[in-house]
């Protein structure tokens, strides 16, 4: 009986239960050995927020030498970074002073606190890295530091291009506009007949 024979009548006999079956050596299995979520604090927000801002910047972060060309020396990353910035009113202050009524309940002056912008966030999801260009002795390094590209700079270069152009929009007085609208809104469905919100 050749080897080919053989093989064939095990694997009929298997494929009809003659024989007992063994288990893959080489499958792979999944395990999930991570640790429970440890809720480490409760913050009560005290913060309306009256507007966001949606930006993409694209970072071209290039590490050159000198003498050197950058095939053996030399780092370029072209990195898109999609983020976004809140404008806020910080509630939290708000004292008996902040809001005056008039005798007759009928007028209201509520005095809240600029707008100001919170940190950006950066969207993993939608932010990559387009193109990285490592010179020989870069790529050495990167494989030992374990920081392919380094790419933890970017990011935090791309966090400060999208704060920067946060300051230069209108995200502030949007956002001071909005709990103006909001709150006049509110105290008139109250029975409020004028109603005054100033930032200051």
């Amino acid at each position: 009986m050749t080897l080919a024979l053989i093989v064939a009548v095990f694997l009929a006999g298997a494929h009809a239960g003659l024989f007992p079956s063994f288990p893959n050596p080489f499958e792979r299995r999944t395990v999930d050995r991570s640790q429970p979520v440890l809720l480490q604090s409760i913050q009560q927000m005290k913060r309306f927020t009256g507007a966001k801002g949606n930006f993409q910047v694209i970072v071209d972060l290039d590490h050159e030498a000198a003498f050197l060309p950058s095939a053996i020396l030399g780092n370029r990353t072209l990195y898109v970074a999609a983020g976004s910035v809140d404008a806020y009113v910080d509630l939290a202050g708000l004292g008996a002073g902040s809001v005056v009524v008039s005798e007759d309940r009928r007028t209201v002056a509520v005095t809240v606190p600029h707008a100001q912008l919170a940190e950006p966030t950066v969207d993993v999801k939608r932010s990559y890295v387009y193109l990285q260009q490592r010179g020989f002795f870069d790529r050495i390094g990167d494989f030992f530091s374990g920081n392919p590209g380094n790419q933890s700079q970017v990011e935090e270069l791309a966090v400060r291009k999208i704060e920067q152009a946060a300051k230069d929009t209108e995200l502030i007085r949007q956002a001071d506009d909005s709990i103006r609208d909001m709150l006049t809104g509110l105290l008139r469905s109250t029975g409020f007949t004028t109603v005054t919100v100033t930032a200051a």
